[in-house]
This record gives structure tokens, sequence and C-alpha cells, in this order.
């Protein structure tokens, strides 16, 4: 049984993050998502109360996978190394969350910042930045290891018009940041 309760869950959140994606996340309606699913609204409030339940879990996949980064690299050496495998690491979370996470954490950045979320999300990015420049932190360092994880999260984000596959994208997106990273 969890499994299905499992399964349907991710569904809601899939085609949640695609009516955001489509129609913003304000005009979103927890009827709309319903009926894209073809349940009721009591069904999905089984699963979800509120659109900002179904935003909180979607939160929740990019804050714990960041946390897991975040543990690893304070137990890593500190140097170039870590800062190149933090990299790496990001940009295989962002990519299992998946271009329309992305893009919809991107496109609704009011709705993460209104509903709490985005000040949690934006400190971890710069706990990842110092861990990647740490033990100098230097400002212009520090500036390029946030470039980095920048160019990452935008091109997964901006990208998606182009003729290219998911792995693709995040190959390029990740090979962008290693080279940022070089420069610091």
């Amino acid at each position: 049984m969890d499994g299905r309760r499992s399964d349907t869950r991710e569904r809601i959140r899939s085609v949640a993050m695609e009516l955001f994606s489509e129609h913003g996340y304000e005009k979103t309606s927890l009827r709309e998502i319903a009926e894209r699913l073809g349940v009721t609204k009591a069904a999905l409030y089984y699963h979800f109360r509120t659109k900002e339940d179904i935003v909180a879990s979607l939160s929740e996949d990019l804050r714990g996978g960041v946390d897991e980064i975040v543990r690893w690299a304070e137990a890593a050496p500190e140097g170039p190394e870590r800062a190149r495998e933090i990299v790496v690491r990001y940009g295989a979370l962002l990519h299992s969350l998946g271009k329309d996470m992305i893009r919809f954490w991107h496109e609704n950045q009011p709705a993460f910042r209104d509903l709490g979320f985005g000040t949690s999300l934006r400190y971890q990015f710069r706990v990842l930045a110092d861990l990647m420049t740490a033990p100098s932190r230097e400002p212009l360092a520090v500036f390029h290891a946030r470039q980095a994880l920048l160019a990452i999260s935008w091109s997964l984000s901006m990208m998606g018009d182009l003729d290219l596959t998911d792995e693709e994208s995040n190959a390029a997106a990740v090979a962008i940041a290693l080279g940022i990273v070089e420069r610091m």
C-alpha cells in the first residue's frame, strides 16, 4: 500500500509541476491539478491539503539533496578536488530532479520566497560556495564558485528550447561550471 501511496504522491507532484510551469504557481488551482490527474479534489487532499504542501515537498527534494552534498563536503579534504566534486554532485542532483523541477523553481521564485523556502535555498547555495573556496574564501573565488553553481541551475532551466537531451544539457552545464571552477 505504501508503494501505491508513494506513486500517487509522485504523480501529483509531477502534474502539479507541469501545471505550475505552464500557468504559474499563482494561477494553478488544486481543482486543476485534480482534473489533470483524473481524480477528485478529496482524493488529492488525502495526499496534499494545499498547493503550499506540494511546493514544500518539491523544495524538500532540493534541500535534502544539497544537505547531502554539504555533509559530504564537510567531511572531505579542502581544496580544488572538493570544489570540483561539489560541482559534479550539484549537477547530478539537479539532473535527478529534472528540467521541469528546475524550470519551475526558477520561474516561480516569488512562490518559493513567499512560502519561506527561498531563504533556506539561498543559504544552502552560499554554504556550497563557501565549502568550494575554503579555507581562504577570497571574495573573487566565492564569486566564481557561485557562478559555477548558477551555470548549472540556469543552464538546466533556460535551455529547454534547445534540441538536447537532459543528459547532454547536464553534461554541458557541468563542463561549463568546471571551467569556471578552474579560474578560482
